[in-house]
């Protein structure tokens, strides 16, 4: 891990973020599907939303934005996405849809 210009806090990586956030939603799955769900549209769908509107900014008029901006992004939409998929295919479709 890098250490911040304060030196207070280290900064993560995209990749130390990533894995955090899919350990979060597999809890948040582990304890109630609903909520997970829920969860886990309405965070993929937001971050997605966010990445995709900053790219097409970018691409427009270019700015100082750094790169690992856009790779916490898409790491923010991947993770639930990813362990929802994870999920359906060991549990099957949420208890509540039943």
């Amino acid at each position: 891990m890098k250490d911040t210009k304060s030196g207070f806090m280290p900064r993560l990586s995209p990749l130390e973020a990533f894995l955090i956030q899919v350990v979060l939603y597999i809890l948040l799955w582990l304890g109630d599907d609903f909520y997970a769900t829920l969860g886990s549209f309405a965070f993929a769908s937001l971050f997605l939303s966010i990445w995709l509107v900053s790219r097409i900014a970018e691409w427009i008029e270019p700015s100082k934005v750094p790169r690992w901006y856009f790779s916490y992004l898409l790491g923010g939409a991947l993770a639930p996405i990813l362990v929802t998929i994870i999920f359906y295919l060991i549990k099957g479709a949420p208890s509540w849809v039943l």
